[in-house]
């Protein structure tokens, strides 16, 4: 966890204390429950732009704490609609993702990542910024305390050509071989046998948090969307459950994985 989220925890559980309310007080004086305010001072949940908001409502503060949030988003040039999301990767037990159209993006090379990025429709440093954010979530698969990962792909994410550029297709393909090793990554493949399957209506990301709680993230064409509703959340847990039931082993997928990555070299 980077000190900038540690200083803004430190603020929050100093806000409470200057008030003298214990966690349960200022969690029904804000519409939490005292254990959701000791998750976010003790880090297994991260403040959110919700949570921000209803301590700046019930206090009249003038906005401090969201502005507080905003201001974290800055400090690593993340988009702020897109730093709620990394904090919830950061402090996750288990991250579970299903991707029908690219590589996850925690599993992007450099080249992979601007390819998908410069494709779209941002400036050159709009991709410059999108890219060294994807590069460094990844530090979450690689730390002393790496969170776990089971990701599953539609097998056409392997054969889907990057706009004719075979080189950086190879060397994606061996970097996942690489992290598919890894003790704590799964990669599975989902092939064609599968036929019309209900994931492929789109990715979607499910972390469990340390608290126990789950949340999802859906990406969209213009940004994303954190899900912390309970129906939509048991959807996308069901659809998880159906794709996963569909994937290959973890040995069979790797060995696809490496077959695949013959094809682009």
């Amino acid at each position: 966890m980077g000190t900038a989220t540690d200083y803004v925890r430190e603020e929050l559980r100093l806000f409470r204390a200057a008030q003298e309310l214990s966690q349960d007080d200022f969690g029904r004086v804000i519409g939490y429950s005292g254990s959701h305010v000791s998750s976010v001072e003790t880090g297994g949940r991260p403040p959110t732009r919700e949570y921000m908001n209803a301590i700046d409502e019930a206090y009249k503060t003038g906005g401090r704490f969201a502005r507080m949030l905003r201001e974290l988003s800055k400090l690593d040039h993340t988009p702020a609609w897109l730093r709620e999301w990394i904090e919830f990767e950061r402090e996750a037990t288990l991250l579970r993702w299903y991707e029908p159209a690219f590589i996850p993006g925690i599993l992007q090379t450099e080249a992979y990542a601007r390819g998908t990025l410069a494709s779209g429709l941002l400036l050159p440093d709009e991709v410059d910024q999108r890219v060294a954010s994807r590069l460094d979530r990844q530090s979450i698969l690689t730390r002393e305390e790496p969170v776990p990962l089971v990701a599953v792909l539609d097998v056409m994410v392997l054969r889907r050509p990057l706009n004719d550029h075979p080189g950086a297709m190879a060397e994606q393909l061996a970097h996942l071989v690489k992290l598919a090793e890894l003790p704590h990554v799964q990669i599975l493949v989902v092939t064609e046998d599968a036929g019309v399957y209900p994931g492929l209506q789109g990715g979607f990301i499910l972390a469990t948090l340390g608290d126990g709680s789950v949340i999802a993230h859906l990406d969209h064409q213009v940004r994303a969307q954190v899900v912390n509703v309970t129906d939509d959340l048991a959807s996308l847990q069901r659809v998880w459950e159906t794709v996963r039931g569909e994937a290959l082993s973890r040995r069979q997928s790797l060995k696809l994985i490496k077959e695949a990555a013959q094809t682009w070299t």
